[in-house]
């Protein structure tokens, strides 16, 4: 079943153009005069029921606003958007109770008040009985392991703290579509941690679809195994995160540490025999193998040079989206 579905959805915004001075300001005032930013261009992907969504671009791309307009904030240019069956910027209840939008820059909580006042509001929000609110903030605040913390002032509450509170917040009506963007901002590796292993258990106990932006790849790594990809407005890539980094990166990344120096210069010629030579740091080299030939090409390693250790692994993702960026620009 498809949860989330957009054909050629696209927003532009109309810039006002003034020149500087009086008279400008005077004919700006009776005559104006605009340049059309398009902040997303026509945009098509569909998302199934439980799926979990990555959603990479770097600062500016569109991703914001394309979430704004799936939830309904904004009213889209063109094009046309269909979320659990409704048209999000109707703005129907029926819509409205199924999803939810967290923005880790934003926050809903009251911050002088303890976190459980602004639950109980949430609550009486989405017409949910006391019975029902206190066994969901105690199934979520479990999940969360914030239990101990919601009769705290939220402004006495670590930053990691309070990043959980408000996803108590926003998923107190158990939504099945979430929106989530950037909901690690700003928080340590332990918060971080605990947030995806909590949209992880969440995923799994509710079935819920999950479109994520995050500029920290270990998220995207950790709980999805498609990526949408935008630039500039405009999608580039729809896939699996896997066919993304062997379509861009098509070669492994191979650490030896040398028993001496007499192989050194096997290395720091200006051609490798074995493959792209990236750093050498003392008796250890980084190599760029190709990943078709790589098993060959390890046996000739460990056959012709004298080698303590060897590891392989795949470029850091973070480079490998870097590069799709680039070639996006490109």
């Amino acid at each position: 079943m498809t949860n989330i579905k957009v054909d050629r959805l696209c927003k532009t915004y109309p810039v006002a153009l003034k020149e500087p001075g009086f008279v400008n300001t005077i004919r700006h005032f009776f005559q104006r005069r605009y340049r059309y930013i398009e902040a997303v261009k026509p945009l098509s992907f569909t998302i199934a029921e439980g799926e979990m969504v990555g959603f990479l671009g770097p600062n500016g791309a569109g991703k914001t606003t394309t979430l704004k307009m799936l939830t309904g904030l904004i009213r889209p240019s063109g094009g046309s958007a269909q979320v659990a069956g409704h048209e999000p910027f109707r703005r129907e209840s029926t819509l409205l109770c199924q999803m939810s939008l967290v923005m880790g820059q934003k926050q809903q909580l009251i911050w002088d008040l303890p976190a459980m006042d602004s639950l109980n509001i949430n609550a009486a929000v989405y017409g949910l009985s006391d019975r029902e609110a206190r066994q969901r903030i105690g199934t979520l605040s479990e999940m969360l392991g914030v239990t101990d913390k919601l009769t705290q002032p939220v402004r006495k509450l670590s930053l990691g703290e309070r990043m959980k509170a408000e996803l108590l917040a926003a998923l107190l009506h158990y939504p099945k579509i979430l929106f989530l963007d950037e909901p690690t901002l700003g928080l340590d590796v332990n918060a971080q941690l605990a947030i995806r292993e909590f949209l992880k258990d969440y995923n799994d106990r509710f079935k819920a679809t999950i479109l994520l932006t995050s500029h920290y790849m270990a998220d995207i790594t950790a709980l999805c195994q498609r990526v949408l990809v935008i630039h500039q407005g405009q999608l580039i890539y729809d896939g699996g995160l896997e066919a993304l980094v062997e379509q861009v990166a098509p070669w492994r990344e191979v650490d030896l540490d040398l028993e001496n120096g007499d192989d050194l210069k096997i290395f720091q010629g200006e051609s490798c025999p074995y493959g792209q030579v990236k750093t050498i740091d003392g008796l250890s080299v980084r190599l760029l193998l190709d990943r078709e030939t790589l098993t060959q090409t390890i046996a000739r390693l460990l056959t012709e040079v004298r080698i303590v250790d060897l590891r392989i692994s795949d470029p850091p993702i973070e480079e490998v989206i870097g590069q799709v960026f680039q070639q996006g620009a490109e």
